[in-house]
């Protein structure tokens, strides 16, 4: 298909990485609205409509352990949330799905996160990468196109204030994800020659090999374009769809980063904004199981874009993977979200922050009751177990919901020592989490109160992409540093068909060691010479024989 020379800029490449794996796979319905010789890109209308379709990331349920249309999938099986489950399934020797080698480099903390299982090979392992500086580019060419067009009128004003403040937001929310896997977590002493990816901000294409900028130079990109998209955004005005970027979603990111930089006052200022503008959070005492926390009409959800694969490996089959005992223990018998958010069978504990639909199943023998089916998980035959079926439109990774406001707001105000505030805004929380009459106040001080903030924010957005992060980040705390062990143990099968295993293979990821942060994906470091690799080692591991 032949394409203008204007839509010609809109997907050049990045040059971070060959060409041919930064081009769109759809030139998408905008371009078939127009005639091959005109220009594309006539107001802020058209510009909207690439935003839509190619800089947004997609919104779909994966149908299987790291399906490649889901590139983030790997973000769960990196910190203490989950370990792969051996034991009872629901049904016997069932293997719905069998990916977990698709995962194995990432969730063993190898040299490169491609390493096959066997050890003689390696998996693709820069999906994750190329989509995000492919999103990036669209981006950069949606904020300079937009800088051309005419603003005479009002509509043109908006319109324009409406598309930059989007790109903005959403080339800021890249970088941080890009930086946070790939560069060490941000240390005021060390962030200034701390390395982490290359910045590119231009639509040009550049004859050039990238190098890494430093930690502390893409949180300055990542701030400068959040702070655009909250001055353009906010002229723009109310923005009522979920799945664009919006002044709360600005506010709440903006909370983040700077909760992530140590910046404390910053970190609630903004934190309190998006409570101010969304303050609404679910009660967990009146929730109906078929509403669920992570949902599009859930009243805490402020944004979402992008996949969800997290019911798709939290399923009681064989070779599939469990929510940690230890993390479930840290849920009280009063605490609501121990049956609300996690469903169990014996040992197996899964996921269940999506809402349910119910249907009746019908008895299969004379004298079997009928129950009730949902897609997340039901009972019958004396056994809970969750199902493949379920496709939310939320995503498990990249959304921001009001929750997070309210624990970025206490953490910071305690490492501020403004103590009797940090409790209220946990505790304004927690009286939703838990059943009438519980004890759920916190009372504690110091660094016990810091201690009881994170152990909330563990538990509250389990699996929602926040806890590999907050690991990493706890370990250079100024104020109160925690370091982590985790262990992940992986098993090995007479072949991959099999449901005999063969060996129990155990990984331990130390406090200090060089895998806290992710390598750099092999083609990158061959295409850019002279890029600088992530420090790497051997991965070693215990082995037992079964």
């Amino acid at each position: 298909m032949k394409i203008n020379k204007n839509i010609k800029k809109k997907i050049k490449a990045t040059g971070i990485i060959p060409v041919a794996l930064l081009l769109f796979t759809s030139c998408g319905d905008f371009l078939k609205e127009y005639s091959q010789d005109t220009d594309y890109v006539r107001s802020w209308r058209d510009l909207d409509e690439l935003l839509i379709g190619s800089a947004y990331q997609n919104t779909f349920a994966a149908d299987m352990l790291g399906s490649t249309s889901d590139n983030q999938y790997f973000i769960h099986f990196l910190a203490d949330e989950l370990d792969e489950y051996k034991g009872p399934c629901y049904e016997e020797g069932s293997s719905e799905y069998d990916g977990k080698e698709r995962v194995f480099g990432y969730y063993t903390w190898q040299a490169r996160s491609g390493q096959l299982d066997t050890y003689a090979g390696f998996n693709k392992e820069n999906d994750s990468w190329a989509e995000y500086y492919k999103l990036i580019n669209v981006t950069n060419n949606v904020i300079e196109n937009a800088n051309e067009l005419e603003g005479n009128t009002e509509d043109q004003r908006k319109g324009k204030l409406k598309v930059c403040g989007e790109a903005h937001f959403l080339r800021a929310y890249y970088y941080f994800m890009l930086t946070n896997f790939y560069g060490k977590a941000y240390d005021p002493a060390t962030a200034a020659t701390d390395l982490a990816v290359p910045i590119k901000t231009s639509q040009e294409v550049e004859d050039k090999f990238f190098n890494r900028n430093t930690v502390q130079e893409c949180y300055n990109q990542i701030l400068s374009d959040l702070l655009l998209s909250e001055k353009e955004l906010a002229e723009y005005g109310t923005q009522t769809s979920k799945y664009r970027a919006s002044i709360t979603a600005a506010h709440l990111l903006l909370s983040r980063v700077y909760l992530y930089m140590q910046n404390w006052e910053k970190a609630a200022e903004y934190a309190q904004k998006a409570i101010d503008e969304h303050p609404s959070l679910a009660n967990l005492r009146t929730m109906s199981h078929t509403s669920g926390i992570i949902s599009q009409t859930s009243p805490e959800l402020i944004f979402s874009m992008g996949s969800n694969s997290v019911m798709e490996y939290t399923i009681n089959h064989l070779k599939s993977f469990t929510i940690t005992q230890s993390i479930y223990d840290m849920y009280s018998n009063d605490d609501l979200r121990k049956t609300q958010y996690i469903w169990t069978n014996g040992s197996f504990h899964g996921y269940k922050k999506y809402p349910a639909n119910t249907k009746a199943i019908k008895p299969e023998k004379e004298g079997e009751e009928e129950v009730q089916e949902d897609d997340i998980t039901y009972y019958f035959k004396g056994y809970y177990f969750g199902l493949q079926k379920q496709y939310n439109d939320v995503s498990d990774k990249n959304f921001l919901r009001s929750s997070e406001a309210y624990l970025n707001l206490a953490e910071a105000l305690a490492y501020m020592g403004k103590e009797t505030e940090a409790r209220n805004a946990i505790n304004s929380l927690r009286k939703y989490r838990f059943a009438e009459g519980a004890d759920y106040q916190i009372t504690s001080t110091g660094n016990k109160l810091i201690e009881d903030i994170r152990d909330e924010r563990e538990r509250e957005l389990l699996l929602e992409g926040h806890r590999w992060f907050d690991l990493r980040r706890y370990a250079v705390n100024t104020k109160y540093q925690q370091k982590t062990e985790i262990t992940h143990h992986y098993y090995y099968y007479e072949k991959r068909e099999s449901t005999v295993a063969t060996s129990l293979c155990t990984f331990k990821l130390s406090a200090d060691d060089w895998g806290w942060v992710l390598p750099l994906p092999q083609s990158v470091i061959d295409y850019n010479i002279g890029m600088k690799q992530n420090t790497r080692g051997e991965r070693t591991y215990t082995s037992i024989n079964l």
